[in-house]
C-alpha cells in the first residue's frame, strides 16, 4: 500500500488505521469550525497548495532548494495580492470615476424615491442627503460597540489567515519527504487529500464567479439599456462583481449592495428589479456550486446541497463556506477507499 492510499481490505490492520484516520480528520475539521478557525484552515490550505504548485512533488535536493521554493511562493503570493488590491483600488478610485461617483449619485436618489414612493414610505425617509448623512452618523454612534467588535473580528480573521499561510507552507516543505512511520504517513495522506479538495473548490469558485459576472453583465449592460435604463458605472460594477465573487458569501453581499445602490439612482423600480434579479442569481449559485464542485469530483449535487444545509445550520456562514471543501475531501477519501 502506498503512503496515501487506503487499504481496500477492510480486515487489514493498515486498512483499519486508514479508516480511523479519516474519522479523526473529520472530527478535527468539525472542531476547527467550532473553534472559529476556518480562516486559519483556508490560509494553511492556500499556503500548502501554492508551495506544492511551485515545488512539485519531488523531494527536496537540499535545504537551499526548500528555501528557494519558499521565497518563490512568497513572491507569487505577494504579486497576486498586490495585483488584486491594485485592481480594486483602480475600480473605486476617483480618477476612474468609481465608488466616489457612485456615492455622489446617491445624493439624488432620495429625490427620486420621494416622488414615486407611497406616502408611508416617504414619511420615514430623510428629507435630504444631509439628513441621510446625519442619520447614518447617528446609527454609527449608536452601534459604535458593534463596529469595534466587527473591526476586532476582521483583524482576528486576518491574523488567522497569515498564521495559516505560514503553517501551510511549513507543512508543504516538511511533507515533501516520505515519512517511514505509519501515523505520519496517514496524517500526510489526509492532508494531501484535503489540499486536492481545496484546489477543486477554488477552481469551481472561479467558474461560479465567471458565470455570476456574465449574468450580471448581461443584466446591467444589455438588458437594462434595451429597456431604456442606463445604470451608472455599469461596467465598473461588473468588474467588481467578478473580484468580489472570488470571496464566498461576503463578496456577493458587497457587490450586490453596490449594484442595488447604483440602480436606485436611476429609479426605485429599477432598484427593486435589480434586487430581485440578484436574489435569483444568489439562489442559482447554490445549484451552480453543487454542479461545478460535483462534476469536478464526481459527486451528486444533492449530496453537496445537503452538506451545505447541515453545516450552515450548525455553524452559520462559516459552515456554508466550509461545506464544499469538507464534502469534496470526504468524497475523495471514500472514492480512493473504493467505498463509493
Amino acid at each position: 500500500m502506498s503512503a496515501h492510499e487506503l487499504d481496500p481490505d477492510p480486515g487489514a490492520p493498515a486498512g483499519r488505521l486508514a479508516r480511523r484516520s479519516v474519522g479523526v480528520t473529520a472530527l478535527v475539521l468539525l472542531g476547527l469550525l467550532w473553534l472559529h478557525l476556518l480562516p486559519a484552515l483556508v490560509g494553511a490550505l492556500t499556503g500548502f497548495v501554492l508551495f506544492r504548485a511551485v515545488a512539485g512533488d519531488q523531494p527536496p535536493r537540499s535545504w537551499r532548494d526548500t528555501v528557494r521554493t519558499t521565497v518563490l511562493t512568497l513572491v507569487l503570493l505577494a504579486v497576486v495580492s498586490v495585483a488584486l488590491f491594485q485592481a480594486f483600488e483602480l475600480l473605486v478610485s476617483a480618477s476612474s470615476g468609481g465608488l466616489p461617483k457612485l456615492l455622489q449619485l446617491l445624493a439624488d436618489t432620495l429625490d427620486h424615491i420621494r416622488t414615486m414612493a407611497p406616502g408611508w414610505i416617504v414619511d420615514r425617509l430623510p428629507d435630504s442627503a444631509a439628513a441621510l448623512q446625519q442619520a447614518l452618523s447617528d446609527w454609527l454612534r449608536a452601534h459604535a460597540g458593534e463596529m469595534q467588535r466587527w473591526g476586532r473580528d476582521a483583524l482576528r480573521v486576518l491574523f488567522h489567515l497569515v498564521i495559516g499561510l505560514a503553517i501551510g507552507m511549513l507543512a508543504a516543505a516538511s511533507l515533501r519527504a516520505e515519512p517511514r512511520a505509519v501515523l505520519p504517513r496517514l496524517a500526510q495522506a489526509r492532508w494531501r487529500q484535503l489540499g486536492l479538495a481545496f484546489s477543486d473548490i477554488v477552481a469551481a469558485q472561479l467558474r461560479i464567479a465567471l458565470v455570476n459576472t456574465a449574468l450580471t453583465g448581461a443584466f446591467l449592460v444589455v438588458l437594462l439599456p434595451l429597456l431604456g435604463y442606463q445604470v451608472p458605472l455599469a461596467r465598473t460594477l461588473v468588474a467588481v462583481t467578478f473580484f468580489a465573487g472570488l470571496l464566498p458569501i461576503i463578496g456577493n453581499l458587497l457587490s450586490n449592495t453596490a449594484i442595488v445602490l447604483a440602480a436606485l439612482t436611476v429609479s426605485p423600480w429599477v432598484g427593486i428589479g435589480s434586487l430581485a434579479f440578484l436574489i435569483g442569481i444568489h439562489k442559482l449559485e447554490y445549484f451552480l456550486n453543487a454542479h461545478f464542485v460535483g462534476s469536478r469530483i464526481s459527486m451528486p449535487a444533492y449530496a453537496l446541497l445537503v452538506t451545505m444545509l447541515v453545516l450552515e445550520s450548525a455553524f452559520g456562514a462559516a459552515g456554508l463556506i466550509a461545506a464544499p471543501i469538507y464534502c469534496a475531501w470526504l468524497t475523495r477519501e471514500l472514492r480512493q477507499a473504493r467505498w463509493i
